[in-house]
């Protein structure tokens, strides 16, 4: 069963196409929450399961989306940011009321704010990736800018598709590591 057919099926109440979307797709929200925050990875977690518990909620009146991991992750940063917004508990639930406006357009200073904000984090991004090693910064733009696969990546660079899995692999973990280095550090020197 594909993800459309999971999508359909799901919203007709099929919960084991429901557990199947939800697989699929945690890690990734998961991963994607944790880089546009600096939260616990509860308050992550939490708004993950928001997420799903009101696409079950509403999943009769829901369309299929074209690109199920991309509307998911879009819910999801709505939920994040519309907590942090408003400085609510990460546990509390979403009342019909919340819901509607979870997924209301952004006002035009809410658009400034997430822009300077991903400027600032897309620098420093930038600043991190170019010191890389050459081919780990052409394996990440082939991966993460042109979309390619793994098999498509190992013929531009030459190299089989296990080496460009390691090579786009090996960018990401240290680039990671560049991330929570400096948290571990600081932690370190305070003790906490």
């Amino acid at each position: 069963m594909n993800e459309q057919q999971l999508w359909t099926a799901f919203q007709l109440g099929d919960e084991e196409a429901y557990t199947q979307l939800y697989q699929l797709h945690i890690r990734a929200m998961y991963r994607y929450g944790m880089s546009l925050v600096a939260a616990s990875e509860a308050f992550v977690l939490d708004c993950v399961h928001d997420v799903f518990t009101e696409l079950w909620a509403k999943r009769t009146k829901l369309t299929i989306p074209d690109n199920i991991r991309h509307y998911l992750l879009k819910a999801l940063k709505n939920r994040i940011m519309h907590l942090l917004e408003r400085k609510e508990r990460p546990a509390k639930s979403l009342d019909e009321t919340d819901y509607e406006a979870l997924w209301a357009e952004p006002n035009d200073l809410e658009i400034l704010e997430e822009l300077e904000a991903a400027s600032t984090r897309q620098e420093r991004l930038q600043r991190l990736i170019a010191q890389l090693p050459p081919r780990q910064q052409e394996a990440l733009k082939l991966r993460f800018v042109e979309n390619m696969d793994y098999s498509q990546i190992g013929e531009v660079l030459a190299v089989n598709q296990q080496s460009a899995k390691n090579l786009v692999f090996r960018a990401v973990e240290k680039l990671r590591s560049w991330f929570v280095l400096p948290i571990l550090t600081i932690l370190t020197f305070f003790r906490i």
